[in-house]
This record gives structure tokens, sequence and C-alpha cells, in this order.
């Protein structure tokens, strides 16, 4: 029985690191092969080539770990954009005489007709009407677009909590 575990742990032993890492693997070279292999300086010894398999595939283990990763960040990036609105807007070019109520009946508009309440949705709208207007009207822009989502989006939460 005793002979048995010997045996057992012997073979172990010369099986060297299963995980393949450098710290645990088994030398296969002899000392007298390593005096030869060193003083020819041709040839490199088996274990410093079985060293360089052994990084090599640990090397390609890396990196199909990292592109699965990568074609994870890929796949999940596609959904993300699949869920992602479009909006056509058209501009037209307008004269009036109160731009203000114009562009507050405008933004109004397009937020309730493309049901737009995602913040990232409402900055591009905002980003979209700053760069297809005069510089001129970009204050004007902004406290109307400030006014028509507290009016909108504050009366939304209201009745929402009286819903509750």
């Amino acid at each position: 029985m005793q002979n048995s575990k010997a045996a057992a742990a012997k073979k172990q032993k010369l099986k060297g690191c299963s995980a393949l890492c450098c710290s645990c693997r088994l030398s296969v070279s002899s000392s007298s092969e390593e005096v030869e292999s060193s003083s020819s300086g041709r040839y490199p010894t088996i274990s410093s080539l079985t060293h360089a398999m052994v990084q090599e595939r640990l090397d390609k283990m890396i990196r199909e770990r990292e592109e699965a990763k990568n074609e994870e960040r890929r796949r999940r990036r596609a959904e993300r954009d699949e869920k992602t609105k479009f909006i056509v807007m058209i501009a037209m070019e307008k004269s009036s005489y109160d731009p203000r109520e114009d562009f507050r009946e405008s933004i109004g508009q397009m937020i309730m007709a493309n049901r737009i309440c995602d913040p990232k949705d409402l900055r591009r709208l905002l980003n979209y009407y700053v760069s297809m207007n005069a510089e001129e009207y970009r204050g004007v822009i902004l406290e109307v677009f400030h006014q028509v989502c507290t009016s909108f989006f504050l009366s939304c939460k209201q009745s929402s909590s009286h819903q509750v």
C-alpha cells in the first residue's frame, strides 16, 4: 500500500504543473546535456524549447481571451445601438415676429411627436436647434428649451406622483 502511494506521488512529481506556468515546470534536460549544449552554443536545450512552447501557448490563450472580451463588447455595443432611436428632423427657414414662441411651439412638438424623454435624446435635440439656428438665437433657444422641458417633465412627474 505504501509502495502504491509512493509510486503515485512519484508519478505526480514527474508530470509537472498542468497549468502551463513556468514556476512548476519539469526540467527535461540533464546536467550533462546542458553542459554539452551550452558549450556548443548552436542548439538550445530541450528545457528552453519547452519553455518557449509553453510561453507561446500562454500568449495564444491570452490573445484568445482578449479577443473574446472585445467581441463581447462589440456585441453589447451593437445591441445598445439597436435600441437607439433615430429621429429625422427637417429644418426650414422661417421668418418670425415672435421667435421665442415659435421655438417653444417647435421644441414642444418635437418632444411630444417623438416621445423624447431620455436625457441623451434631449441633448441631441437641443444641439440640433442650436446648430441649425443663427448665433443670435442661441440664448433664446436655451431659455425656451429649459422652460419647455421643465413644464413637460415637471407636470409628468407631478401627475405620476398623484397616481401613486
